[in-house]
């Protein structure tokens, strides 16, 4: 299996792994933790981080708006809420068409 592979079916990831990942700094991990509040990686007994592949994609959205588009931190952050407020509207509209779809459906029946 190939390492990429391997690693995309791990269930948590360490800041060293994460950090090799996005080739940042672990610092830049932990400030970025400290900035952005729906990013929380689980911590072990000892206190160490495991990220989650959901944690890992938040990484990664936040390194592409920072480090790709120049987005500041707190644009950043404003950016990741626009685009979950997007998406939730999304989801909504989905299932207001799918209940719509249901009832022409059932009125098809009828006729």
């Amino acid at each position: 299996m190939a390492y990429e592979e391997e690693r995309s079916l791990k269930r948590y990831y360490t800041i060293a792994e994460v950090a090799e990942i996005l080739e940042v700094n672990k610092s830049l991990i932990r400030f970025w933790e400290t900035r952005f509040p729906q990013l929380k990686p689980n911590k072990n007994s000892k206190g160490d981080r495991r990220f989650t592949g959901e944690n890992l994609k938040l990484l990664r959205e936040i390194y592409f708006l920072v480090k790709v588009r120049g987005f500041t931190i707190e644009g950043a952050g404003k950016e990741l809420q626009r685009q979950k407020i997007k998406r939730e509207e999304t989801r909504e509209t989905l299932v207001r068409m799918r209940g719509m779809r249901d009832f022409l459906a059932a009125l098809r029946e009828k006729l």
